[in-house]
């Protein structure tokens, strides 16, 4: 079961991992923005501190580039969540179908040529999507998590293989998502 007010309470902490999983468009942030983005005390950001000591130095070039080379060549490190567990089978078809038709139930309007399962799609849903006190709020969220579990954990292990900062960063998106993921009222990590 999803703890909505706690994923709620994340809506910003999505909307970073929104902006750092998608094609770069400015210099990295820094550790000294971090603090003011996501508390000390966030279940993600010992994490999220690695990927940011990672990339701060990096140059906006050297950021994309390093997005190019694994996002983009490497077939096991897809951003598209659906894609390792059903490839284009009719399983993903069908995955993608009910996504989007979340995303529209809630108000978000998919951009043309984009699929559902983009990771920082998925995350900019949880971040602006109005969801909370919806009655279909929690259904909708928990596909979304699940999908997100499954295709991050397969990233997750792509992005180290390939000594990615970025395996950090899908590490402390994992961290935060799980920490709003209940069980019969006692959450995941206890």
């Amino acid at each position: 079961m999803i703890d909505l007010d706690q994923l709620y309470e994340e809506k910003e902490v999505f909307g970073f991992f929104t902006d750092q999983f998608c094609y770069p468009e400015e210099k990295p942030i820094t550790l000294a923005d971090l603090d003011e983005l996501v508390a000390t005390t966030h279940p993600g950001y010992a994490y999220i501190k690695e990927y940011v000591k990672a990339t701060e130095h990096k140059t906006l070039y050297e950021m994309q580039t390093t997005y190019t080379e694994v996002f983009d060549f490497q077939k096991d490190a897809t951003l598209f969540m659906t894609y390792v567990k059903f490839e284009d089978s009719k399983g993903r078809g069908q995955m993608l179908a009910r996504l989007k038709v979340m995303y529209e139930m809630f108000g978000l309007n998919m951009p043309k040529g984009e699929l559902a399962d983009l990771l920082p799609l998925m995350c900019e849903f949880i971040y602006a999507a109005e969801w909370k006190g919806d009655p279909r709020a929690q259904e909708s969220l928990a596909l979304l998590l699940a999908v997100l579990e499954d295709g991050s954990f397969h990233l997750m292990h792509a992005l180290e293989k390939y000594e990615s900062a970025y395996a950090h960063l899908v590490r402390g998106m994992r961290e935060t998502f799980k920490s709003c993921i209940t069980q019969e009222g006692v959450h995941a990590n206890d």
